[in-house]
């Protein structure tokens, strides 16, 4: 494992029933909210931390950590990941790998 990438524990959902996601989640499973903004609800799951957005579903996407977002994103589009979603407000870089993991590539902060 190169050891400048690592992951987070937390993993990301679209949906588009927010209300209904927002109820499943917190209602039928009983999962703790840890995060809630107007476009994002954190939960604990004991092993990661889910977050749930609006918007179109595009399965489960995975969250490595780098220190260096945009060197990191250069190797790896190098190396046959493609860019899905960015947005650098956020900020946020969605990738897709040569074999189909759809990963976020976010900033580590020193440990």
């Amino acid at each position: 494992m190169n050891p400048s990438i690592r992951s987070s524990r937390d993993v990301i959902i679209r949906t588009e029933d927010w209300a209904a996601a927002k109820h499943f989640y917190t209602t039928v499973l009983g999962l703790p909210v840890t995060h809630q903004a107007e476009k994002m609800l954190g939960l604990e799951t004991g092993s990661f931390c889910l977050y749930v957005e609006p918007g179109p579903a595009h399965g489960a996407v995975f969250d490595f950590l780098v220190p260096d977002v945009q060197a990191a994103k250069v190797r790896l589009l190098a190396a046959g990941c493609t860019v899905l979603e960015e947005d650098a407000t956020v900020p946020r870089c969605y990738l897709r790998d040569p074999f189909g993991l759809v990963f976020n590539l976010g900033h580590a902060v020193a440990r």
